[in-house]
């Protein structure tokens, strides 16, 4: 499905052929984002990925980087997480070259003019505002913030409003020199692609530092009794994050936690779908996710409710946290979620684009690919009794988180509501 080269300077190449597919992704990932970053420097990871678009020596201008493509019906973007910051352009086949000319431009060649710099901060500034203003969005922040506290995995992606108005333009540049380097990036091209991809590849990139870049500081974690993070905001619906701290990208129970994942809040006939929004009617969207960092994860689950319906919905999410760890979920229940994730999955790699981000991700972070069919094998595999085993050892009241946002400001009713 998939053939990985190394080339000459070290830069990893995952390439996918797709030769049915109407175009082409060029996705460049490297080991960089949020968890690289201090304190003075919180933020940066996200502010610089905003500077690859603001002009290169061969295209001077946004105008210039943004016409380029878009006179080919291209889509390109970029992204920062916390363990990874990701550049891409989508094309049709023929275009392959404009891509991969395009995105080493930006990575190779950009300017980072200071007077952009200080343009582009009040940008981030109303990103940061608008954030603020996405309570479903922003309640995903606190509850990685309660989880982690002051430490880099805990800290804002978008980084502090003090940081964005003062990190100076040589800030930029070390963290670029230091972090943008061969070892700690993947280049994945899917879609429909020639033999001649490598050369192309090794031409655009040959000139990408060599280096490993920089090593992130490990998670630490402490929990002895379960906590809640109330954030005051006058809303007229309450914003919830619950759930627990569970596994990273390496644990062998990554796939069963997955599929509870999916029987819990993952589909419209899951668990609580049913159980909170259609038989209670307490919320309109409610869903719950295993989340798998490389060296931390966490099982959560989010929705949203009337101010009056607090109390009632983290009850409703507690007694089926509680039942999958006392009542083996049936066989059927099982194949349905079994089948859904398969299902779920290969309607998700349709796309060159998806593919790509799947492909490299795992690449990148993992270093090891497993392919749709492996993936499915290991699904295949998870039994009545690892889904209980799982369900009774991470569902247990020491483990149990709440973030909140809503008119509230006392936050000891709810940790009294976190029992199981």
């Amino acid at each position: 499905m998939f053939k990985k080269t190394i080339l000459p300077n070290g830069l990893r190449l995952v390439s996918v052929a797709m030769p049915g597919s109407q175009s082409t992704t060029v996705l460049v990932l490297f080991a960089t984002g949020s968890k690289y970053e201090t304190k003075e420097t919180s933020g940066i990871s996200h502010f610089l990925e905003h500077m690859f678009f603001k002009g290169t020596k061969k295209r001077p201008t946004t105008l210039a980087l943004s016409e380029y493509l878009d006179r080919v019906g291209g889509e390109y973007n970029a992204f920062t997480s916390q363990e990874m910051t990701g550049y891409y352009a989508k094309v049709a086949p023929e275009y392959l070259d404009m891509a991969l000319d395009w995105v080493s431009d930006i990575l190779l060649n950009s300017k980072f003019d200071a007077k952009e710099i200080d343009r582009e901060r009040g940008v981030i500034t109303e990103e940061y505002n608008m954030c603020l203003d996405n309570p479903a969005r922003l309640v995903g922040d606190l509850w990685e913030e309660m989880l982690y506290g002051d430490q880099p995995a805990g800290w804002k992606v978008i980084g502090t409003k003090e940081n964005i108005a003062k990190m100076p333009r040589e800030q930029f540049l070390k963290y670029f020199s230091e972090h943008y380097q061969t070892k700690n990036a993947v280049v994945c091209v899917a879609g429909k692609i020639d033999k001649g991809v490598i050369k192309k590849v090794a031409k655009y990139f040959g000139k990408l530092k060599r280096g490993e870049g920089k090593v992130k500081l490990a998670v630490k974690e402490l929990q002895k009794k379960p906590e809640a993070l109330i954030y005051y905001k006058a809303t007229d619906q309450i914003h919830l994050c619950l759930g627990v701290r569970a596994f990273d990208m390496f644990h062998k129970d990554r796939y069963v936690l997955t599929m509870l994942a999916a029987i819990l809040g993952g589909m419209m006939s899951s668990r609580l779908f049913i159980s909170v929004r259609e038989k209670k009617g307490l919320a309109y969207y409610v869903r719950s996710a295993a989340e798998f960092y490389t060296d931390s994860g966490f099982f959560v689950t989010q929705a949203g409710v009337a101010n009056d319906k607090a109390e009632e919905a983290i009850k409703a999410i507690l007694a089926e946290y509680k039942k999958a760890g006392e009542e083996k979920i049936s066989a059927s229940e099982i194949t349905k979620a079994k089948d859904w994730l398969r299902g779920s999955l290969r309607l998700g790699l349709e796309t060159s684009d998806e593919l790509a981000s799947w492909i490299g991700l795992q690449e990148l972070l993992r270093k090891e690919i497993l392919t749709p069919q492996q993936l499915f094998s290991k699904i295949k595999a998870v039994s009545q009794a690892d889904l209980q085993r799982v369900s009774r050892d991470i569902f247990q009241p020491v483990k149990l988180n709440l973030a909140l946002i809503g008119p509230f400001k006392e936050k000891e009713k709810f940790e009294k509501l976190l029992k199981i």
